[in-house]
């Protein structure tokens, strides 16, 4: 019996499952019948397991009986890299994809097993089934992972050399996706608050548990992913604006502002339609980025090749915003509200604020992102938008968003009060000008800088005095071993890792200072207060790759960036950058070009420097490790979220 036949079998029990899911529940709904969604999602998920065992065990013997495994793995691929060789082509990745969604919708059938005869748990679950469904019908149709391999042959191509460089990936592509598939749990459940008309029921408030689930996993992602490729790429930034990167960020953006949005929901009864609106959008979002990297329309060094798969994912993602539109328009009576916005700098009038700058920065970076698709359509002509058109908008939104996150958790719900707020800021904003004075006193000049430090310092304050009074509070009533679950606590955590991470970024960016020196063997040079040397190179070879070291310190740490020769597909040949890294700057180095007239190390030859010198890029740049922990600060705020009580203080 072989793997394809096994494969492929697997992935049918998969299909069945999901299939036998909608057909039960939708019975179940129709005549009040108990719910089998668990039993149905159980054999669905079981499918999609049996399968990820068949093309794992092909991946790790190296069984280029499998196409997939001949284009993406060799005997010389390493385990780990043999493993992530699944979601390192479009078809293992849709087995991935399919696998979390799977596991996702067993659990929250299983989570809400006791209101399974609830209408909107009971349509929430139709939905899940039908997503399910379409992922898995891809994979018994266009986009089959098992398809026999024609030629036989003893010897794969091996994986694309920047998918064998470095460990994150066997983590960024799983917490990208994961972020991705969560978001199908709130889009389900708008739809069936929809479906059912139970608009004013506590599931809005409900569904941003899970909502914080997926953010967390895709922040985390997001955050790691920018760490890989500035690892990987050798051009010493960390974001490019590149499409794909721009797929990932629009459901964050949307998913951000239903987050706080919902709170002001069950707060006030408020955002009816723009909440469920903001769970539709963030779901079509993921389809749309689907869409992007699954098409081949987007030419990106994080998009899959081309395949047949774009019209089916774009008519879903057309369907499925034509049903949410439609299901809005429908309810409309519904969802309206009797009540309003008492003061705009009340909280709730900060959380529209808040929203408005995260969904206009969406459409800002949607239309980036599309516009060069129709431009060519329409035109014949290839254009881009570049990180200037980004950058022009990316800066002030973050400036506002950073004095919001200053100012709301300190104002009143429906209220403002000038001397009261200023009471509760004082501190804070005497402690956030000191900052900035000392900065200036130390020489530092940078306006947006400047401005960026002091909104950050204050956002960190008002973070901290949140947490403070939730301490204080349950002090007060003698349960402080559980205030950590408070959803203040999370929600601030939170707003410290952005805090952070907003700096780390601000600061980079302003003060990178990039370099090119060309030094031969025993040279040294100081660069950017850096003092670097060249002391040689080697030849290092393995049975995955062939690389030409250079032997170089920066203030005294040894590093050895180097160009990497990957054994398998036409042998590859990437740079690997080498990173000196501190709390306080990073000094990146890359091998960029060899002096002489010929090279055999794969470097770029530059006849107009000495023989046998050597040209580094060295680039300096302040407190970019913040970023990275930053990023991580916020996935441990969202996790602590998944333990929150709920308490009469709701906030963001």
């Amino acid at each position: 019996m072989s793997l394809s036949w096994l494969g492929r079998a697997a992935l049918y029990l998969g299909l069945l499952g999901a299939l036998a899911g909608i057909v039960t529940q939708a019975r179940s709904i129709r005549v009040g019948k108990k719910s089998q969604a668990r039993i149905w999602a159980s054999v669905s998920l079981l499918g999609v397991v049996l399968a990820i065992a068949v093309m794992q065990y092909a991946l790790i013997t190296h069984n280029f009986s499998l196409a997939y495994v001949a284009e993406n793995n060799a005997t010389f691929t390493p385990l780990l890299y043999s493993i992530t060789g699944m979601w390192s082509a479009l078809e293992g990745s849709l087995l991935l994809w399919s696998f979390l969604l799977g596991a996702l919708s067993l659990g929250v059938v299983q989570y809400y097993r006791r209101e399974s005869s609830d209408p909107v748990v009971a349509w929430a679950s139709l939905l899940l089934f039908v997503v399910v469904s379409f992922f898995l019908l891809l994979m018994v149709g266009p986009a089959d992972p098992f398809l026999l391999n024609a030629a036989h042959v003893v010897q794969g191509a091996g994986p694309n050399a920047l998918l064998q460089d470095n460990p994150l990936v066997a983590v960024h592509p799983p917490l990208l996706y994961f972020g991705f598939v969560g978001f199908t749990v709130p889009f389900a459940f708008a739809l069936a608050m929809l479906i059912t008309g139970r608009v004013h029921d506590r599931w809005p408030l409900e569904q941003r548990r899970w909502t914080v689930l997926a953010w967390g996993s895709l922040s985390v992602g997001i955050v790691l992913g920018s760490w890989w490729s500035y690892q990987v790429l050798g051009w010493g930034g960390f974001w490019g604006w590149d499409p794909v990167e721009n797929a990932a960020l629009l459901p964050w953006l949307t998913a951000t502002a239903y987050i706080h949005s919902v709170v002001v929901q069950d707060r006030r009864g408020l955002f009816r339609v723009w909440n469920l609106s903001l769970a539709i959008a963030t779901f079509a979002f993921t389809i749309l980025g689907t869409f992007f990297t699954r098409s081949g329309v987007l030419q990106s060094v994080h998009a899959f090749s081309s395949s047949t798969l774009g019209p089916a994912i774009i008519v879903f993602f057309f369907l499925t915003v034509g049903l949410g539109v439609g299901l809005i328009a429908w309810r409309g009576d519904a969802l309206r509200t009797a009540v309003g916005i008492d003061h705009p700098l009340s909280r709730e009038g900060l959380f529209i604020a808040n929203n408005v700058i995260f969904v206009g920065f969406a459409f800002v970076v949607l239309l980036g992102t599309v516009f060069p698709l129709l431009y060519q359509a329409i035109n014949g002509v290839q254009v881009t938008v570049g990180t200037p058109y980004f950058a022009t908008v990316a800066g002030p939104a973050g400036i506002f968003l950073l004095a919001l996150m200053a100012l709301a958790p300190l104002v009143s719900w429906r209220s403002f009060d000038a001397a009261t707020l200023w009471s509760r800021i004082r501190v804070i904003a005497w402690v956030a000008t000191s900052a900035v004075a000392g900065l200036a006193l130390a020489g530092v000049r940078h306006g947006a800088v400047l401005v960026a430090i002091f909104l950050a310092v204050a956002a960190a304050g008002a973070a901290l005095r949140s947490l403070r009074g939730v301490v204080v509070a349950a002090r007060r009533r003698g349960t402080l071993a559980t205030a950590w679950r408070s959803p203040s606590v999370a929600g601030m955590i939170v707003h410290l890792g952005v805090v952070v991470l907003a700096v780390g970024v601000v600061v980079s960016t302003s003060y990178t200072q990039r370099s090119e020196v060309t030094l031969k063997k025993g040279q040294r040079t100081v660069v950017s207060g850096q003092t670097v040397a060249y002391f040689g190179y080697v030849n290092v070879k393995t049975d995955l790759d062939r690389q030409t070291q250079l032997l170089v310190s920066v203030d005294g740490h040894a590093l050895r960036p180097a160009i990497t020769t990957f054994n398998g597909r036409n042998a590859q040949v990437v740079g690997t950058p080498a990173i000196d890294s501190s709390i306080l700057r990073d000094v990146y180095v890359t091998f960029d070009a060899v002096g002489g007239t010929g090279s055999t190390s794969g470097a770029q030859v530059q006849a107009n420097i000495p023989l046998n010198a050597v040209v580094l890029g060295v680039t300096v740049e302040p407190l970019l490790s913040w970023l990275w922990v930053g990023g991580l600060i916020v996935g441990a705020g969202s996790a602590l979220s998944l333990g929150r009580r709920r308490t009469s203080e709701e906030t963001a």
